[in-house]
């Protein structure tokens, strides 16, 4: 093997984890996810994951969901790559170092809630996750994907039109690609009047509590395998 192409070889390892991420080789993010992604990083440098396990990713539903890791116990490795207040375009932005780096077997994706509450239509929440079924299958053709219907939040009890709206368009493209699944939590947390359940959520009446993810534990045991 001749010197140069033993070098580009070697550099082409560096950074890499089992799993195939390549952070260190990527800057840094800015901005007002910096600590997240920093977080990540050095998670993977200190343990690196193997490829073929379960990644969850999204916004703060997803980042503040303690024991999660060891609430879906099995062979899959699973990883919690949540960062608070992201869109389906920030992760759609963000996604070869979010999950693609990962080469996982299976995603697990709440995103969309506060692309809602940024003034986004539900055509363009539909459109933002048809772009990271795209971009994943782009790169990981086999991946499966599981997509966790908009919750109802006390705090956005206003959007609950657009919500519902959104995840009717949701459920529809899910449905039409292969092994993309569409979990409805929605309706379990709403109550006999239609309204949110607000026993299942924190005190500021966005975040879930305890409760709040015991029932979503509950309705996605059966998908992430």
């Amino acid at each position: 093997m001749r010197l140069k192409t033993r070098l580009r070889l070697a550099l082409a390892l560096v950074g890499l984890t089992v799993g195939g991420a390549v952070h260190a080789q990527e800057a840094p993010v800015a901005g007002p996810w910096a600590a997240s992604f920093a977080a990540f990083d050095a998670a993977d440098q200190a343990r690196p994951p193997p490829a073929g396990g379960v990644v969850f990713v999204g916004s703060s539903s997803i980042r503040l969901w303690e024991g999660l890791e060891e609430a879906f116990q099995g062979p899959p490795v699973v990883l919690r790559r949540g960062f608070g207040g992201s869109t389906l375009a920030d992760c759609v932005a963000h996604l070869k170092r979010l999950v693609i780096a990962y080469r996982p077997r299976q995603v697990v994706v709440y995103a969309g809630e506060n692309d809602l509450a940024q003034g986004r239509r539900p055509e363009e929440v539909a459109e933002r996750f048809r772009a990271l079924v795209e971009g994943l299958r782009a790169d990981l053709p086999e991946v499966r994907i599981a997509y966790i219907s908009i919750k109802p939040s006390p705090a956005r009890v206003h959007l609950l039109p657009e919500v519902k709206e959104a995840n009717r368009q949701l459920k529809a493209l899910a449905a039409s690609y292969r092994d993309v699944e569409f979990i409805d939590v929605f309706h379990d947390m709403l109550d006999e009047q239609g309204l949110p359940r607000a026993t299942l959520f924190a005190g500021d009446a966005l975040h879930l509590n305890a409760s709040g993810y015991a029932l979503w534990h509950q309705r996605l045991a059966d998908y992430v395998r």
